[in-house]
């Protein structure tokens, strides 16, 4: 039998980034320790909840606590059924991380990436919160996100969207924002994917034309990266009290996600002391007893459409034969129970929407097939939207990021004619719905206002934005809108369409495009599709006003960045319903832009080669069972750690973003020790709780300083705190400087204010492999306020173990 991971090895392997040796042969099938057994939940921290829990459970036949942990046949995309005897009316679980994905009369909100880029905490716990309360309201317990897994390894992964930035950091901060701001409205939030999840492509096992099964494509991460990147939000995550976590389709170091007891046993319910259940990725099941033993508690969906079910039936017979135990299969019932009852589920929880029953039939399901008789409400297509469309305009607005303003360019100021270009400036022609990457999907025309696949949306409406900048522009001053929306007949040569258009030069040309991704499949470019680079400079070379919006899932190269017809840059990244009116409120200044980039733009596709997705055509035709391997070479130097680490120029830094006011930073720089006598290196020991060891939590320092709105304008600042952590014996390589802290902060003309970062060990600390345990080094660390990752305006530095 498979143990759990060939993870002892790589504990004390290092990368091979910078001239260390990465030995791919760590990470293959060795001789290794036993499985690392299931720390069974105590509730902590959900004391009261854990008892209820745990009096509900007691009262359960071997079948019932069977149907507990075991996908069924139902309205929702995933179900638990319903116990009626102890009035437990079962789980509603639905997709998904930017809207209920299968709600009528419900929203779309803007995509995680446009949430990181507005580098703000109260954004991220609002949209959490709207969104909770629509599930709710729809009578769904449990949402399928948020997301920090991809965390965004490579640009071209397909649902780097759905989730943050690819520093750790940001994406931590905003996941748990968004957790907290779902369960405050009585619904359980589920963190996804655990882990490693960093690609689409081979995502989950194949059969080559012999029928050999090819297994998933196995993320090989070393002890450090994984601690120091892709843990390290899961660990805020689990702090917070998230109610559930979604292990991942991909093997960890050659072992499946889902029954890796290293991963699920070892760091999430061990090290980080994770109280609540772990449930699997829809078909990411491959074994029963060995997956429950792991660390998996429950199934999803447990239903033969997805696959073989090693659930339900065969889990009662595990635990017959005594292949599982009557403890452990408590301890999952346990573990899924105590959320629902710390989050007061039952009592008063709304039934669900009728209309569930019809549009999960349309995807799996009969209603004529259920085993459970289900609790359903009176009244169908349940409005559930409330003033969110307001709100998800505001979001949207607040996460575009303004690259380029030449001469002052945007806001607009009452142009008299204005052209529109580009296939995402009208509404969608192939309807409203990207409902999963086998729908709708990858349509050319229309605004991208979501991605593609689970984590999509059903709209109820769109704005695009052509017609938001018709009824801002308005008729009655005579303005003059005129648009050509397909790329191909804007880029023709001679186009009849621009020389009819642009006989002369209109006083703006705004140019909307856009990059589509998708669960399912990865990019394949960086570049704006639909050939929208060549649709800029065919523009930019009669129009001497050209402002380019994209609307994108992530990092697009821009060529024609300094091409100096094109005057401004906005990326709007995904902005939900309100598209258009989220767009026009930033050109034409009713919002002063604020947003950063969560991500580098660099100035070519292959300068991002340190993480590359796993080259499919190579192992298209392979007959070897376990040929898809992704080994994490560059360990923690992703994104800007990467660019500074090789000093690259970029063509747009981490961090970047610019107003329509200015902002300075004080020299007032202030680093103050919150604690008394000396400090060690490592926490001291004590008893594991949510979050892992409590010590990693104590704030140890607090920098402070003052920043300054310095022009004309109202607007929002976002001052960032960057640490250059020195590299102890133990490490050949660390990042040159990792973001520590951020806040957005607005501001009146001439108005300042005084920020503070609170920086605790876990903030200090690099993962000692061979301690295994977060360690202070010794030395100076040096800490730079400023306005992104190369933007610095004031350095002070400390020594934490002088």
């Amino acid at each position: 039998m498979r143990s759990e991971l060939a993870y002892t090895a790589a504990l004390v392997s290092y990368i091979g980034a910078a001239g260390a040796v990465w030995n791919h042969n760590d990470y293959l099938y060795s001789p290794t320790p036993d499985e690392i057994p299931n720390p069974d939940t105590t509730g902590l921290q959900w004391e009261d909840a854990f008892a209820r829990a745990s009096d509900f459970v007691s009262q359960l036949t071997t079948e019932e606590k069977v149907g507990l942990v075991s996908g069924a046949d139902g309205p929702c995309v995933g179900n638990i059924g319903p116990i009626d005897r102890l009035n437990f009316t079962g789980l509603c679980i639905q997709n998904g991380p930017l809207a209920l994905e299968q709600g009528t009369y419900s929203s779309v909100f803007p995509a995680g990436i446009t949430i990181a880029a507005t580098w703000d905490k109260n954004v991220a716990y609002e949209r959490g919160n709207q969104m909770a309360a629509e599930f709710r309201g729809k009578g769904s317990q449990v949402v399928l996100g948020p997301v920090a897994g991809p965390l965004g390894r490579s640009g071209l992964g397909g649902r780097n969207w759905e989730g943050f930035s690819p520093d750790p950091y940001l994406t931590g901060q905003l996941f748990t924002e968004t957790i907290v701001g779902i369960q405050d409205r009585g619904v359980q939030a589920c963190a996804k994917h655990f882990i490693g999840n960093e690609q689409e492509t081979q995502r989950q096992a194949s059969k080559n034309e012999d029928g050999t099964t090819i297994e998933s494509v196995s993320s090989n991460i070393d002890d450090r990266t994984m601690h120091e990147l892709y843990l390290w939000p899961f660990q805020q995550a689990v702090k917070a009290g998230v109610a559930s976590v979604m292990c991942s389709y991909n093997r960890l170091n050659q072992t499946y996600g889902c029954q890796n007891s290293k991963a699920l046993n070892g760091l999430l319910k061990g090290e980080l002391g994770f109280q609540g259940y772990v449930m699997s990725d829809w078909g990411a099941t491959h074994s029963g007893a060995f997956a429950i033993n792991a660390g998996e508690d429950m199934d999803m969906p447990g239903t033969a459409s997805f696959g073989p079910v090693f659930f339900n039936q065969n889990l009662i017979q595990s635990v017959k034969n005594g292949s599982v135990s009557m403890d452990r299969l408590d301890d999952m019932c346990r573990r899924i129970m105590t959320p629902y009852f710390h989050l007061n589920q039952g009592k008063g929880f709304p039934a669900m929407d009728p209309v569930n029953k019809e549009l999960n039939a349309l995807l799996f399901s009969s209603p004529d097939n259920y085993e459970y008789n289900y609790t359903y409400g009176p009244v169908a297509n349940v409005d559930v939207r409330g003033d969110h469309g307001a709100k998800i305009r505001q979001q949207a607005a607040n996460g575009v990021v303004l690259l380029k303003n030449t001469n002052n360019t945007l806001p607009l100021k009452s142009p008299k004619q204005i052209a529109v270009f580009g296939n995402d400036a009208g509404d969608f022609t192939n309807g409203m719905s990207v409902f999963y990457f086998n729908g709708v999907g990858n349509y050319e025309y229309g605004v991208l206002a979501a991605g593609g696949g689970s984590g999509s949306g059903l709209f109820t409406y769109v704005v695009s934005p052509l017609e938001a900048i018709k009824q801002r522009a308005g008729f009655q001053d005579k303005t003059l809108v005129q648009y050509v929306l397909n790329n191909s007949a804007i880029i023709e040569e001679n186009s009849p369409y621009l020389q009819a258009l642009l006989p002369s030069s209109p006083d703006v040309c705004l140019v909307f495009l856009k990059s589509w991704a998708t669960e399912g499949e990865d990019r394949t470019t960086l570049h704006l599709d639909w050939n929208g680079d060549e649709v800029v400079e065919k523009i930019a070379s009669r129009c001497p006003n050209t402002v380019v919006v994209t609307h994108s899932s992530g990092i697009n190269i821009l060529p024609w960045a300094d091409n100096p017809n094109v005057t401004a840059i906005l990326a709007a990244h995904l902005p939900g319903q309100e598209a258009g009116n989220s767009i026009v409120d930033v050109l034409w200044g009713d919002v002063n832009p604020s947003g950063h980039l969560p991500y580098t733009i660099a100035k070519q596709q292959s300068d991002y080669s340190f993480a590359p997705i796993q080259n499919s055509t190579d192992l298209q035709h392979t007959d070897d069972p376990t040929a898809w391997q992704a080994d994490f070479k560059e360990g923690v130097l992703i994104d800007y750690r990467h660019f500074d680490y090789y000093n690259k120029a970029v063509q747009y830094e981490f961090g970047y973003g610019l107003s329509y006011t200015t902002f300075s930073i004080g020299e007032d720089l202030s680093i103050t020790p919150l604690f008394t006598g000396d400090l060690s290196s490592l926490p001291a020991d004590a008893k594991v709780i949510p979050g892992g060891n409590p010590n990693l939590w104590e704030a140890l320092y607090s920098i402070s300083c003052t920043v300054k709105n310095t022009g004309e304008v109202p607007g929002a600042a976002v001052p960032q705190l960057y640490l250059n952590i020195p590299t102890d014996e133990t490490q050949e390589v660390s990042a040159v400087n990792v973001l520590r802290g951020f806040e957005k902060v607005h501001l009146q003309p001439g108005e300042s204010r005084k920020v503070t970062f609170d920086l605790t060990r876990r903030d200090i600390s690099h993962w000692d492999v061979a301690r295994q345990q977060w360690a202070i080094p010794s030395g100076e660390m040096q800490a730079h306020v400023g306005f992104s990752s190369r933007d610095f305006r004031v350095t002070g530095a400390f020594n934490p173990m002088q």
